[in-house]
């Protein structure tokens, strides 16, 4: 019996592939980035609840999402062959809530991705889900520091970058005095080593921002940019946590920009408070 050879047949229709990836390079340079939602804090907390309960995600699932999501974005803007101190070392500063999780999941993918991280996280959740995290970053042999640099030029000697997971889109200000202090010292070295704030940079105003707050070089928003994001002038902004379903995002008309292949994040262009007034 003859052998018939599959090459001699094709199953798809002519040319559809291509243009298919042709018309998805088009929608993807074509994008305008004005047109994306700035969310309030409301608004990220109604998301987040439909998520955890029409949708039936866990808090584990997002956070891993999450954490993966600024994990590659951190390492997209800093490869490790371009950081010279200490084997490409980072600290990586988690607070109580959600946003530390999201840091020590961040911690553990930097990790396996060949990054030094080092953890400060002063008032840890005696929940489950935050006890294991903490033993899968023990587990890896990441330490964790008992108290904060005492100098703000310790933490610039030492490490290349800041991973900043202190607070999140539930915060309401004033920071209380101890994470007030390790603000403080964030703020003195922020010109020597780059700050990487998780969704918000710590002490912001979710929606007005915060002149005298931190001032990262790297933000990655989660779900959707918050309001705050608006006034965010550093070098690198990118969107994380490739999570959202279309009919989420439509219902409150969030006009994400599209994910390039498979990456969990996207970088989106400058987006100035005048524009942000606009919307």
């Amino acid at each position: 019996m003859e052998r018939i050879s599959v090459n001699r047949f094709s199953f798809r229709r002519k040319g559809s592939w291509r243009n298919k990836d042709k018309n998805k390079e088009e929608v993807k340079e074509g994008f305008d980035m004005s047109t994306i939602s700035y969310i309030s804090q409301e608004e990220a907390q109604n998301i987040d609840e439909e998520l955890f309960t029409r949708y039936s995600f866990s808090v584990d699932q997002l956070m891993e999402l999450a954490g993966y999501s600024c994990a590659v974005a951190i390492a997209r803007c800093y490869p490790t062959e371009t950081l010279k101190k200490d084997h490409a070392a980072v600290l990586v500063c988690c607070g109580p809530g959600n946003n530390g999780g999201d840091g020590l999941v961040c911690a553990r993918h930097l990790k396996l991705f060949g990054y030094k991280p080092s953890i400060f996280y002063p008032k840890q959740s005696n929940k489950p889900l935050f006890q294991n995290l903490r033993a899968q970053c023990e587990q890896m042999d990441m330490p964790f520091l008992s108290f904060f640099p005492s100098e703000p030029h310790l933490i610039a000697e030492s490490y290349n970058l800041v991973i900043d997971a202190l607070f999140g889109f539930s915060f309401k200000g004033p920071a209380r005095p101890e994470f007030a202090v390790i603000l403080d010292k964030l703020r003195q070295i922020q010109n020597d080593v780059p700050i990487c704030s998780i969704d918000v940079p710590s002490g912001w105003d979710v929606e007005k921002g915060c002149e005298d707050g931190l001032h990262p070089e790297l933000l990655i928003s989660l779900t959707a940019p918050k309001k705050c994001a608006a006034f965010f002038h550093g070098k690198y902004h990118y969107l994380g946590g490739r999570f959202i379903p279309r009919s989420l995002e439509q219902k409150y008309s969030l006009n994400l920009p599209p994910y390039p292949g498979t990456d969990p994040i996207v970088e989106l262009k400058m987006h100035t408070a005048q524009s942000a007034s606009n919307e």
